[in-house]
C-alpha cells in the first residue's frame, strides 16, 4: 500500500465517522419533528370544539346585549316620563308652594317680632311701676 492509499483509507474512515456522528442528531431531529407534527395535529383537532364553543358563547353574549339594549331603551323612556312629570309638577304646584312658603315665613317672622316687642314693652312697664 502506498501513502496515497493509506491517506485515502484514513479520509474514508474519517468520512464514515463524520456521517455516523451527524446521523445521530439527524435521527433525533426527525423524532422531534414527528412529535411536533403529532402535537400540531392534536391541537388542530382540539381547536374545532373550542371554536364551536366560542361561537356559542358569542351568540349568547349578543343575545344578552340585545336584552340590555332593550332595558336601556325602557330606562330612557322612564327617565323622559319622570322628567316630564317633574316639569309638570313644578309648573303646577311650584308657584303656589313657593308663595305658601313665603307667606308662612313672613307670618312667623311677624309673630316673632310682635312677641319680641311685647316682651320688651312689658318688661319696661314693670320696671317703671316698681320704682
Amino acid at each position: 500500500m502506498s501513502a496515497g492509499q493509506i491517506a485515502a483509507l484514513i479520509a474514508a474512515g474519517a468520512f464514515v465517522l463524520l456521517v455516523v456522528l451527524l446521523a445521530i442528531p439527524l435521527i433525533k431531529l426527525g423524532r422531534t419533528l414527528d412529535e411536533a407534527t403529532i402535537a400540531i395535529r392534536k391541537t388542530h383537532e382540539g381547536s374545532a370544539p373550542l371554536l364551536l364553543h366560542a361561537d356559542k358563547t358569542i351568540t349568547h353574549v349578543n343575545t344578552q346585549l340585545q336584552r340590555v339594549d332593550g332595558i336601556t331603551t325602557n330606562a330612557r323612556a322612564v327617565t323622559g316620563n319622570v322628567s316630564a312629570l317633574t316639569s309638570l309638577f313644578t309648573a303646577t304646584m311650584g308657584g303656589p308652594l313657593v308663595k305658601t312658603a313665603a307667606l308662612s315665613y313672613g307670618l312667623s317672622k311677624a309673630i316673632k317680632a310682635r312677641r319680641a316687642s311685647k316682651d320688651a314693652g312689658g318688661r319696661g312697664r314693670k320696671r317703671r311701676g316698681a320704682r
